[in-house]
């Protein structure tokens, strides 16, 4: 399994909050929360850089983005 980061974009694993309920009223603030992670979608993938074959983090909207550029240039 690929690490939680892009090697391309420096794109990491975001902590935030999650609100079990989204009711209005005083039981919002009575309303337990709770830590969670935004992670990434990161693959490992082997890209031809700099003439060489290697194998990278990378995350698929950078592998959107260069197969992209990939094409434009072709």
């Amino acid at each position: 399994m690929s690490s939680g980061k892009c090697d391309f974009c420096e794109k990491v694993v975001v902590f935030g909050r999650n609100i079990r309920h989204k009711h209005s009223g005083r039981w919002e603030r009575k309303a337990p929360k709770t830590s969670r992670q935004f992670r990434p979608n990161v693959q490992s993938k082997k890209m031809i850089i700099d003439g060489k074959r290697q194998k990278v983090n990378i995350c698929t909207k950078c592998i959107k983005t260069q197969m992209k550029n990939f094409i434009l240039a072709n």
